[in-house]
């Protein structure tokens, strides 16, 4: 019987060798990546049956990176491995179309289980944060997220790489775009935001969950 075939993505190299010691007796590990631009290209390359992917990743966090992925191939399935045991981040996960969510701490008694539950089309959702998450849902008012209706999937690209500290050249190529398209995207957010310089602009990202610094 072939294995399940996984991609491991997160920005830490010790954590990602311990992964692959958890899960490569039952897994084929196609490939380990340490930021989010690189998860999209390997996702391409590798097609996967199921990424584990961590939400804090440099040029592209994980949210980011998996709702491109969901749009060239909506098969592949997501756990999100994070540290972050937070609901608002939670439903971000699922709202791009993630099939699990486990908190790090919890990898070694959860991760087999949401890679499993994944493949059999169900969802997982570490027990830490089930009940919350559930209550947030009920909560929800209409218009929350605002400002990922308000981004484009360029502008959210271009805010990380702000937030990271890249400077305008240096955003342009990684992008491969023009410096000028950079400065005009840039431009545009403030303008839609209402906000007046390049720190509101990096507070706004880190508040928001777009850039995790």
């Amino acid at each position: 019987m072939r294995k399940i075939r996984v991609l491991l993505a997160d920005d830490h190299r010790i954590f990602l060798e311990g992964l692959k010691g958890l899960l490569e007796p039952e897994y084929d590990l196609v490939g380990t990546v340490e930021d989010g631009r690189a998860l999209v290209k390997e996702a391409e390359r590798l097609c996967p049956d199921v990424i584990v992917a961590d939400i804090s990743m440099p040029l592209l966090n994980g949210i980011e990176a998996v709702r491109q992925i969901k749009k060239s191939d909506h098969r592949i399935k997501v756990v999100f491995l994070t540290m972050h045991p937070d609901v608002s981040f939670a439903a971000l996960a699922f709202e791009v179309g993630a099939s699990g969510y486990v908190i790090k701490r919890s990898a070694s008694r959860e991760l087999v289980t949401a890679i499993n539950d994944a493949m059999m089309g169900k969802t997982y959702v570490t027990p830490e944060i089930a009940g919350e998450l559930i209550q947030s849902y009920k909560k929800a008012q209409p218009g929350e997220n605002v400002f990922y209706q308000k981004l484009t999937g360029r502008q959210k690209e271009v805010l990380q790489l702000i937030a990271e500290g890249h400077s305008a050249k240096e955003i342009a190529d990684i992008l491969c775009i023009s410096v000028r398209t950079v400065e005009r995207h840039k431009y545009n957010m403030m303008q839609e935001l209402n906000l007046k310089t390049t720190a509101d602009l990096v507070k706004y990202a880190i508040k928001q969950g777009i850039a995790f610094i």
